[in-house]
């Protein structure tokens, strides 16, 4: 057995106990393998141990790797911080966007998609930090309602990336909010939870969990 495929197995038992807490089927938990300065060999192994869900945070070396691996069971699904500039490509070139923050991207995504609809989710900061991207809570009426006249955009949930505490039980209050605002706009996918807290997220309603260093490893720079 790999290095991965020993990860993925570890992760897929974290996934199943943290369900059978929660009253959950694992099934309705998709584990998207984060893979920022991952190569595309590596992709192409957790691939063939069973992943089927890739997240990118940058456009400039995510669409070289989904290039390389050109398999149609894979989505990829756009993570990071999302300037308008770059809309376009990311909008042609994956399957989901989770990080949609503002009205003017949402817009920019919408006018760009011709041949197929967007699955998106709203970013939502909820800490109010600073150096993280994401609407926040008081935005979110205007935002849905703009998400709503984008006809080539399909809003699905909210996304989000709180604190990081080295308790993950310290991070609980943050996912229960988010999912009490999913709950009040009637969203279903709630994507929240990484390595080290992802089973908390998983009893508080997660229905995507964005996983790295656990599958990976260590983050090495490229």
């Amino acid at each position: 057995m790999t290095d991965f495929a020993a990860r993925y197995r570890r992760v897929l038992g974290r996934i199943q106990e943290a369900a059978a807490r929660s009253g959950r089927d694992p099934a309705s938990i998709r584990l998207i393998a984060v893979t920022k300065t991952v190569p595309a060999e590596r992709i192409r192994e957790a691939v063939a141990c069973g992943v089927r869900d890739v997240g990118e945070n940058r456009l400039q070396e995510g669409l070289p790797k989904r290039e390389a691996l050109a398999d149609p069971n894979v989505t990829w699904h756009f993570i990071g911080r999302l300037q308008t500039n770059k809309a376009k490509k990311v909008a042609e070139a994956f399957d989901w966007v989770q990080s949609v923050d503002r009205i003017e991207l949402a817009h920019r995504l919408n006018q760009h998609l011709e041949a197929k609809r967007l699955p998106v989710l709203i970013e939502v900061n909820l800490n109010a930090e600073e150096t993280k991207s994401g609407a926040d809570e008081s935005q979110l009426p205007q935002l849905v309602d703009a998400l709503a006249h984008c006809d080539r955009l399909e809003l699905r949930g909210l996304m989000a990336i709180p604190p990081l505490l080295d308790d993950a039980e310290a991070v609980r209050p943050y996912f229960k909010k988010l999912r009490e605002l999913a709950e009040r706009f009637g969203f279903k996918e709630l994507s929240m939870g990484m390595s080290h807290d992802f089973e908390v997220a998983i009893e508080e309603g997660a229905t995507m969990i964005r996983v790295g260093s656990a599958l990976f490893g260590q983050r090495q720079h490229i």
